[in-house]
């Protein structure tokens, strides 16, 4: 017999005497892999060092925020005939549960050695992430509201195919209004306009400016309304800020539409943020994160020349849009930060509002400054917005110090923009904040970029902000006080949160 045919016999269903074909639900009584087989294959555990170890006090802090140790306490409390306290701990214990991403870190460091300039980098950004890079871009790089402000509505007021945002923050005020009355022009004159707002962070629209867009004609949908049967997902959050035009133009960055981002950062009540812009086939990566969120919040999929035109090559920069999403459980910002750091050579610059960094990103500082890197950190200072974020990011100074990282404040007012420069030969712009929130919890999204003309004017802000920072020491740090310990003890029991 041949081997076609003992295929197809195989392949042939067995009937019984009434002519049905014979059920596969008994598919279960069939042998199974020995035990002693079942992990024959899978490959060892390197040899290198962890990066996730931990102290044994960080050990007990994450068994108190474990939601199966609360579930424990509200049983043994039940046992035990403490029914009041049993409730109150698997309340907790429930609340927690639906607070802990699901999140899968690379534990170990690249096997491979590489630096920023190399192709391996570039093939390794794109292979890790699933981000690819795209030829044929333009990029402008804009700072605080002064200027993006302006350029973003200008180039709403050019859109002829569609205009669409997905934003974190969409507030009332002098900023939301001339945004709102911007969209519904557009809107009257038959341009879509679609616009994908989160419940949380936009919760504070404001009827004005909602029933600007109505009266315009625009379309807004909610990312993730809290309701009592959506707790599950609830704490997933939409932290992205893209505005794209007709497909071929987008901007992304630290900003959302407030007035906290008006001015030039000047004053205290003006944030000091970046935003940057992209023009040319990249921009449809940004079009492709917003229309996926709008088919989930909607069930309307998008599609057709208005969303995804032929665009054509704008520039010579090629752009790297990482879309992360806590859906596919590693996310792309995160490891993104983690392949960059581990293949600084000279220098490491980053601008971030909210730094908390865990155990394993700590230990890949430390090791970047073994072999020669310099590590500077440029953080939010007294100015900001965010209490126990503020508090978590003081907590570990001390690791950071002691491993030899440089950590200055920006003093004139909250500094929001999140970048990371490497080497001078790369960086990136976006929205992912530097702690488990961005890296595990929230939609993001980042520009990265080779161009050498962009990458060097954004040393040149970053040098240009430094100026304007109090470098923190370790011995400032070690006197900072009981008081100010306590805080950052009580603000670390919702780490994993920030």
């Amino acid at each position: 017999m041949n081997s076609s045919l003992k295929m197809n016999d195989a392949h042939t269903l067995k009937r019984d005497v009434s002519g049905i074909p014979a059920k596969e639900s008994r598919r279960w009584l069939k042998p199974r892999v020995p035990r002693d087989q079942l992990y024959r294959l899978t490959p060892p555990a390197p040899a290198r060092v962890r990066l996730d170890g931990v102290s044994l006090s960080g050990r007990i802090y994450k068994v108190l925020r474990a939601w199966w140790a609360w579930i424990a306490v509200a049983l043994i409390l039940e046992e035990t005939g403490s029914r009041i306290a049993g409730i109150a701990a698997g309340l907790l214990g429930f609340v927690l549960y639906h607070l802990s991403p699901d999140c899968y870190p690379a534990v170990y460091e690249l096997s491979a050695n590489f630096d920023v300039k190399s192709d391996e980098f570039k093939t390794t950004i794109a292979g890790v992430t699933g981000m690819p890079l795209v030829d044929g871009n333009t990029l402008t790089i804009f700072n605080n509201g002064d200027e993006f402000f302006p350029a973003m509505l200008d180039a709403i007021e050019s859109a002829r195919l569609s205009v669409t945002m997905e934003q974190y923050i969409f507030w009332d005020g002098e900023v939301g209004r001339r945004f709102a009355e911007a969209f519904a022009q557009k809107a009257r004159e038959g341009v879509p306009v679609k616009l994908l707002l989160d419940a949380i962070g936009s919760a504070t629209l404001g009827r004005e400016i909602f029933e600007i867009l109505a009266a315009g004609g625009c379309e807004v949908a909610w990312f993730r309304p809290i309701r009592w049967y959506t707790l599950h997902r609830a704490n997933r959050r939409n932290h992205r800020k893209s505005v794209i035009v007709d497909g071929r133009m987008a901007f992304t960055g630290g900003a959302g539409l407030a007035d906290v981002w008006l001015g030039d950062a000047g004053r205290p009540e003006e944030w000091r943020d970046i935003q940057i812009k992209v023009e040319g086939p990249a921009a449809l990566a940004q079009q492709s994160g917003f229309v996926q969120n709008w088919l989930v919040a909607t069930g309307d999929l998008l599609g057709g020349r208005q969303f995804f035109p032929e665009v054509r090559a704008a520039g010579d920069a090629a752009v790297q849009t990482i879309l992360s999403s806590p859906f596919y459980g590693a996310g792309a910002a995160g490891t993104m930060y983690l392949v960059a750091l581990q293949c600084a050579r000279r220098f490491v610059y980053i601008a971030n509002p909210y730094f908390i960094p865990d155990s394993r990103v700590i230990a890949l500082f430390a090791a970047a400054v073994r072999r020669g890197v310099r590590v500077k950190l440029m953080l939010a200072g007294g100015y900001n917005d965010t209490w126990w974020a503020r508090q978590n990011s003081v907590g570990l100074y001390g690791k950071l110090l002691e491993a030899g990282v440089e950590i200055h404040e920006y003093q004139p007012t909250m500094l929001h923009q999140k970048t990371m420069i490497v080497d001078g030969a790369w960086a990136t712009v976006g929205t992912a904040n530097f702690d488990n929130r961005s890296f595990a919890l929230s939609e993001e999204t980042n520009i990265c970029f080779h161009d050498a003309e962009a990458v060097k004017q954004m040393e040149t802000i970053f040098r240009r902000d430094l100026t304007r920072c109090r470098r923190i020491s370790t011995a400032e740090w070690r006197q900072r006080g009981a008081w100010q310990q306590a805080k950052e003890l009580v603000a670390s029991l919702v780490e994993d949160q920030m």
